[in-house]
């Protein structure tokens, strides 16, 4: 299998195993990207899922040109991207958190992948380019649309068009990743993250993420707005009366 699946307490961990391909995005790469999603749609014990690569070198090199070299049409293109589109619509949609656990290099399609996810935590020495200028394309998994929402137009222009390859500092300075930890605490480190994380359940985590896409999506005082339901149905529920409760007993004892 192209991609490996391990759950790990409340996380579903999944690994692009292709080293020799630099981890590079082919069908295997999406079918087993799918089934993971299928897995964390449909089972409510998930509240993370983690993203890596194989090896030191490369999280994801982006889409295998050999395997795609074939793809001559326009419409086979949009098949293909399409197909991948909706893998990173789909992860970027789910209820629970999501991060890319960036264990070496990420180009073209690869920094399309990270940008879909909710953190980015990069090893020292991992460097980043969307370079499809390259080859005389554009982005087409929607990482145009998200770098200009991470870093902002005038600088996502000049990377795209300069195929520009960052190191870790400058990729965190501009807000395309969260976080760069030596390579040896990598795995310690989103581990910690993914531990903090959980402690909220779906129902939470769905509703924060739901409200941090309508201010992205609504105008200001629709999304102002909006927050209110989701705040009055968790209010109302035993979760939240449990911990109040818990909350007002320690208060007491002290």
């Amino acid at each position: 299998m192209s991609v490996h699946i391990e759950e790990r307490d409340a996380a579903l961990w999944a690994t692009i195993d292709r080293p020799d391909a630099l981890n590079a995005v082919d069908y295997e790469v999406m079918e087993g990207l799918e089934s993971a999603l299928d897995r964390l749609e449909s089972e409510a014990q998930w509240r993370a899922f983690v993203l890596t690569g194989a090896g030191e070198k490369c999280f994801v090199s982006g889409g295998d040109l050999k395997k795609f070299a074939d793809l001559t049409t326009a419409e086979q293109a949009a098949e293909m991207a399409g197909r991948m589109k909706a893998i990173l619509a789909r992860l970027e949609a789910l209820d629970c958190w999501t991060i890319a656990c960036i264990n070496g290099d990420a180009y073209g399609g690869g920094c399309e992948t990270l940008l879909a996810f909710d953190f980015r935590v990069a090893a020292e020495g991992a460097r980043f380019g969307l370079t499809q200028a390259n080859f005389h394309v554009t982005p087409g998994w929607g990482g145009l649309t998200r770098l200009v929402e991470a870093i902002g137009r005038r600088q996502a222009l000049r990377w795209l068009g300069e195929a520009t390859v960052v190191d870790a500092e400058r990729a965190l300075q501009a807000g395309l990743i969260d976080r760069v930890v030596p390579r040896a605490a990598l795995e310690q480190s989103v581990i910690s993250l993914v531990e903090r994380l959980a402690e909220q359940d779906r129902e939470l985590i769905g509703a924060l993420k739901h409200g941090a896409m309508q201010a992205r999506e609504m105008g200001r005082t629709e999304a102002i707005e909006a927050e209110l339901e989701p705040f009055c149905d968790l209010w109302a529920g035993d979760e939240h009366a449990r911990r109040v409760e818990t909350f007002l007993s320690r208060n007491d004892d002290e």
